[in-house]
C-alpha cells in the first residue's frame, strides 16, 4: 500500500487565510529527504502532498505518519498549519503553481465550466494506492474497490462547506470532481471486466491536451475522444503510444488503474482518521475473506456515488453497509498485523461515526451551526502554538 496525504496550507494564526506559497515551499523543501522516503509535491492551489513509497500494511501508516510529523514540524516553525479538509471553506484560491500542463488543463476545464478551477485550487484528498495482485486477484480487487467505494466516500466525507456556507453535500469535493468533466471523472463501468472496461473508458474520454513540445501543451477545446484521434487524426498530428500513456494521466475516475489501484474517492481527513481510511480501504479490497464478508451488504449501495457525496452516512442504506464493512475490517486488520495506533483509531472511528450514522463532515457542520470556524485542528504542531479552536 502507498498513502498520499494532501493538506491545505493555511496561516497558523488565521486559518481562513492561505499560507504564503513561497514560505510553504521554502520551509518544506528545506527539510531534505524524509526518514521514510516519502515524496513531497505541491498542487496548483498550493496544497501540500506527501506520497509514501509502497509498503506492507503493517508499516505503511506508521511510515507515513513519521514523515508527516517531520514535514509538519518544519512548516509549523514557519507559521504554516496543515489542514485536512476535502474543500477549503472560503474564497477560491489563486493558482500558484505554473506549468505548461496546468495551464493547458485549466484552459480545458474552463471550457467545461467553473468547477475545474475549484478542483485544482481548493480541494484536498487522501489517496490510497493498492497492489493489484495477480491472476484472478486483479479482477476481484478491481470489483471490490468499486463495490466498497461509495461506502468509503460516505464514511470519510469531510467537505460540507464552501465559500458561502453549507453546500448540501457531505463531500462537496467528490461532487466537484464528479461534475468537472464526467467523461473523465465518472466511475468506470466495470461490466466488461477490468481490461475491457478500462480500455473502453480511456478510448471514449476526450483528449485534454496535445504536447507539441516539452514546453508547449495545446488544450483541445473542441471535443475529440482518444478513439477518434486514433481513427481520424488531428491537425496537431496522430497519437503515439506516449500520447496514450499521457492521456491516461488526465483521467480521474474514483478507482483508477496505474499498474496498481488508485482509490481517489476519499476526502482529506485529519489525524488519526486518515490511518483508518487507508487501512480499512486496504483490507476491504485486498483481504479476500473481508471482501467476501461484505459483498452482499454492498449490493444495495453499489454505484451510489452521488448519494454518498450528498448524504454521507446519513443515508440509511450506506450506513448499514458501512457497519458491516467496518466490522469486517476490524476482523481483518489483525490478520494484516496493522500497527496498534491504527487499530485503536479504527475502533474509535466506528464508535464516534459509523455506529452513529455520522462522518467527519457532520463535525464541520456542527461547528458551522454553532458559530465556530469549520476547520478541524491542524495536523501539525502549529495548532499547539497558535491555533486553539476549543
Amino acid at each position: 500500500m502507498g498513502i498520499e496525504l494532501e493538506w491545505l496550507a493555511v496561516d497558523a494564526e488565521d486559518p481562513a487565510r492561505p499560507a504564503p506559497p513561497d514560505a510553504v515551499h521554502a520551509a518544506a523543501t528545506a527539510v531534505g529527504p524524509l526518514p521514510e522516503a516519502s515524496r513531497l509535491t505541491f498542487e496548483p492551489g498550493g496544497q501540500v502532498e506527501l506520497s509514501s513509497p509502497p509498503l506492507p500494511l503493517d508499516h505503511a501508516c506508521e511510515a507515513a505518519a513519521r514523515d508527516a510529523d517531520v514535514l509538519g514540524d518544519a512548516l509549523a516553525d514557519a507559521g504554516v498549519a496543515l489542514v485536512s479538509l476535502g474543500l477549503e471553506p472560503g474564497p477560491q484560491r489563486d493558482r500558484v503553481l505554473r506549468s505548461p500542463r496546468y495551464d493547458a488543463m485549466e484552459a480545458y476545464f474552463d471550457s467545461c465550466g467553473p468547477l475545474g478551477r475549484t478542483m485544482m485550487r481548493s480541494t484536498a484528498a487522501l489517496q490510497v494506492n493498492l497492489d493489484l495482485g495477480s491472476g484472478r486477484e486483479i479482477e476481484e480487487r478491481w470489483r471490490a474497490a468499486h463495490d466498497v467505494g461509495p461506502v468509503l466516500a460516505a464514511a470519510f466525507a469531510n467537505s460540507p462547506i464552501a465559500e458561502t456556507g453549507p453546500t448540501g453535500y457531505r463531500s462537496t469535493r467528490l461532487a466537484v470532481w464528479s461534475g468537472v468533466d464526467r467523461c473523465r471523472t465518472m466511475p468506470v463501468d466495470d461490466g466488461n471486466g477490468f481490461r475491457g472496461a478500462w480500455a473502453d473508458y480511456a478510448l471514449a474520454a476526450p483528449v485534454m491536451l496535445v504536447r507539441t513540445s516539452d514546453e508547449t501543451y495545446e488544450p483541445l477545446l473542441a471535443r475529440l475522444s482518444f478513439g477518434d484521434w486514433i481513427g481520424r487524426g488531428h491537425e496537431l498530428g496522430w497519437p503515439t503510444l506516449d500520447d496514450l500513456d499521457y492521456h491516461l494521466t488526465t483521467l480521474f475516475p474514483p478507482v483508477r488503474p496505474k499498474g496498481w489501484l488508485e482509490l481517489r474517492m476519499l476526502d482529506a481527513v485529519p489525524t488519526p482518521w486518515w490511518r483508518v481510511a487507508a487501512a480499512v480501504s486496504a483490507v476491504l479490497v485486498q483481504d479476500a475473506d473481508a471482501a467476501d464478508a461484505v459483498r452482499d451488504a454492498l449490493t444495495p449501495v453499489r454505484n451510489r456515488w452521488d448519494t454518498a457525496a450528498r448524504c454521507g452516512l446519513a443515508d440509511v442504506a450506506l450506513a448499514a453497509a458501512a457497519r458491516t464493512c467496518f466490522a469486517a475490517a476490524l476482523e481483518a486488520l489483525p490478520r494484516a498485523e496493522v500497527d496498534p495506533t491504527t487499530l485503536d483509531a479504527t475502533r474509535e472511528f466506528v464508535d464516534r461515526y459509523v455506529a452513529r450514522g455520522r462522518c467527519p463532515a457532520d463535525d464541520r457542520l456542527d461547528d458551522w451551526h454553532a458559530g465556530r470556524p469549520p476547520f478541524p485542528p491542524a495536523d501539525n504542531r502549529a495548532r499547539k502554538a497558535a491555533w486553539a479552536l476549543g
